[in-house]
């Protein structure tokens, strides 16, 4: 090799090492920068959806099975999931028909220990059932659907109660993403005016490349990075609300096996009622439940757990499904 080509090797080498010393030290300079304005949307979250539970291709995220954290909004809980990845006691098979429950975060119990919940409340009131929580926080009607079918083989419930959140629902079932950007499966109106279901596999949410990936994990640059590649490759899509459909589709579905539906809505809505009421769909509204202040989710308190059970308990019975017991009194 002659000199004039080992001195065009030795420049070139020494660009080449001076461009990456200069890209490493502006990428250590905006990582500090970025720990040092920390925003919102990089933080690792605290929310029971990124402290219990996992991706799920189908639903978009479930609960882990057998696990348990303590949760944060406006008090502390204890959350504990059973083998079927709900929050409840374990579910066995005991001759008793089968009472199931389902809904979001105020059906999980947010701000709510187990045995606060009006599903706990009614266990008691109600011996003749088994009855089974499978709220999941930050579910949307239409994921609350594709669970029940999920969970209809292990428990074949004769009674299902469907707490519709006025809040949230509506929003949660017109798009594809939601909350702290995750990605959820979402049903669109077809020409002929049935739903079809989009969105299956489910991409993989912001928060779950942040928990596989080592990178992701301890950069806030990385996440940068990774959170726009989501944010591009997988926009949200948004649909016209399909809600009472929906309600309709889980009805159908839960009487065509042989069981029976009845919902409790949340808060007034107007829309929702005269649907039931044009569907002959049993309800109960849920209005006037205390509940904490309105940012934390406006969850309900205990107090407003019992109001909650007296109402349902009340619809039951209207309907032949539960009687008050000596015992229960």
């Amino acid at each position: 090799m002659s000199s004039i080509t080992r001195e065009r090797v030795t420049e070139a080498l020494r660009s080449t090492g001076i461009s990456l010393l200069i890209t490493l030290v502006t990428l250590v300079a905006l990582e500090g920068v970025l720990r040092l304005v920390s925003p919102r949307m990089l933080r690792d979250s605290s929310s029971e959806r990124s402290l219990t539970y996992q991706y799920d291709p189908e639903l978009g995220w479930a609960p882990v099975p057998n696990s348990s954290a303590d949760v944060t909004n406006v008090r502390k809980v204890h959350a504990q999931h059973n083998s079927l990845g709900l929050r409840d006691i374990e579910f066995v098979r005991d001759g008793r028909p089968a009472m199931l429950f389902i809904g979001d975060s105020f059906v999980w119990g947010l701000d709510a220990e187990a045995n606060e919940r009006f599903t706990d409340l009614l266990r008691g009131r109600i011996p003749g059932y088994n009855i089974v929580n499978a709220g999941v926080s930050g579910y949307g009607t239409d994921q609350e659907y594709l669970l029940l079918q999920r969970l209809w083989p292990d428990i074949e419930p004769k009674v299902v109660v469907l707490v519709f959140c006025t809040e949230n629902d509506h929003f949660d079932n017109s798009t594809s993403v939601r909350y702290e950007s995750y990605q959820k499966p979402y049903f669109a109106t077809a020409a002929d005016g049935t739903l079809v279901l989009k969105g299956q596999p489910v991409p993989k949410s912001r928060q779950v490349y942040v928990k596989e990936n080592w990178l992701v994990r301890h950069s806030l640059l990385a996440r940068v990075v990774v959170y726009n590649f989501v944010d591009l490759v997988h926009p949200a899509v948004d649909v016209p609300d399909p809600s009472d459909r929906l309600v309709s589709k889980i009805r159908d579905f839960v009487e065509a096996h042989g069981a029976k539906l009845i919902v409790g809505v949340q808060t007034r809505d107007d829309k929702l009622v005269a649907h039931l009421q044009a569907e002959r769909i049993p309800f109960v509204g849920l209005d006037g439940a205390e509940a904490y202040p309105d940012p934390s989710g406006a969850h309900w308190t205990p107090n407003g757990q019992r109001l909650v059970a007296d109402r349902l308990f009340g619809l039951l019975s209207e309907n032949g499904l539960a009687r008050e017991t000596k015992a229960s009194r």
